[in-house]
């Protein structure tokens, strides 16, 4: 379906500041599981004088790259890009790439509506299609979001490629968001990337590091060199560089996380079964439940101090992202305020 979206600012989660105007406390006084960002951050040890004094250098660039290609799996005929994260590259690349139309792999409980913002901010025409096979045989540009956000669905490879195939006839390009895939790497697409392909990388969500602001493009060689060029020199921060390089290179701290997310993603969707919830999807950053008062509960959840992450779009849906070690406290809450099905 094709239509004109308005250009207004997506909502999103976090924003816990405006939370507090309208609901008191100090930052310390709430639960905010609004986002998909890992409760648990990596640590981060102190950034030299160097990072914070001068212009990030070739060389600091060239370790994060390495760590990052070896965190990621990228093979030797692909290149990785650094950028100042991911929302940079996705208001990038429909300006970067060629054609008036965007299809946005849109499945009935929504996706990262970023893609479909971004792109329309550039004049295309937006299509949102429920499946890759929904794409119209004229498309040039395709986003598909994998694990797809907020449901954690992962997208099968053959339908991906027969995507990617399609817009190889028309020149055209396919967009792969895998911000959330650090949690399953298993499931990525990088391995195996059609030739047309562009797949993104977040660094902020599974090292709990948002603040950070750094992302990666993975493709072929000419479209890596299209994508550093858009972006310029000193495109990533020098404490960005040293950080990433560091949470990059530990491989032992990312292996004990994804087990540690994956304990507290099941038990979070457990304890919403518990309180009354339909589990709707989720990945090991987050749980997508359903509910007939779920715009009711969040409102009282705030009312609470506690955040979590609405669809206006989609009243019926809530998404809860890990809360630590706050789980006792969201339980004891939910099971106050949510009414028993009859």
């Amino acid at each position: 379906m094709s239509k004109a979206l308005p250009l207004t600012p997506i909502y999103h989660g976090g924003a816990l500041d405006r939370a507090m105007a309208v609901h008191g406390g100090d930052r310390q006084d709430w639960l905010d599981i609004s986002t998909g960002i890992n409760p648990t951050s990596f640590p981060v040890a102190p950034v030299s004088q160097d990072a914070w004094c001068r212009l990030p250098d070739s060389a600091a660039l060239a370790r994060l790259l390495a760590a990052a290609r070896q965190f990621y799996g990228v093979p030797k005929h692909l290149d990785i890009v650094a950028t100042p994260g991911t929302q940079a590259l996705i208001e990038a690349l429909p300006r970067l790439l060629d054609g008036g139309t965007a299809s946005i792999v849109s499945p009935p409980s929504g996706t990262y509506r970023e893609h479909a913002h971004c792109a329309a901010k550039t004049g295309r025409i937006v299509r949102e299609v429920s499946t890759p096979d929904g794409v119209l045989d004229d498309e040039t540009l395709a986003v598909l979001v994998h694990p797809n956000n907020p449901d954690g669905t992962f997208w099968p490879e053959h339908e991906t490629n027969d995507l990617a195939s399609l817009l190889q006839r028309n020149a055209g390009h396919l967009v792969i968001d895998e911000a959330f895939c650090d949690t399953d790497p298993t499931r990525s697409f990088v391995a195996n990337l059609p030739e047309n392909a562009i797949v993104l990388k977040s660094f902020g969500k599974f090292f709990g590091l948002a603040g950070v602001r750094l992302g990666f493009a993975i493709c072929r060689p000419e479209m890596a060199a299209g994508i550093a060029n858009w972006f310029g020199p000193w495109a990533v921060s020098g404490p960005a560089l040293e950080i990433g390089t560091a949470a990059l290179s530990n491989v032992e701290w990312g292996a004990q996380m994804r087990e540690r997310l994956a304990q507290q993603s099941s038990m979070l969707a457990e304890l919403l079964e518990d309180c009354g919830f339909e589990i709707a999807g989720k990945n090991g950053l987050f749980v997508l439940a359903r509910h007939r008062d779920a715009t009711r509960i969040a409102q009282e959840l705030m009312q609470a101090k506690i955040l979590v992450r609405p669809f206006p779009d989609r009243p019926h849906l809530l998404r809860f992202g890990l809360s630590g070690n706050g789980n006792e406290r969201l339980a004891s809450t939910l099971k106050l305020i949510v009414r028993p099905k009859p």
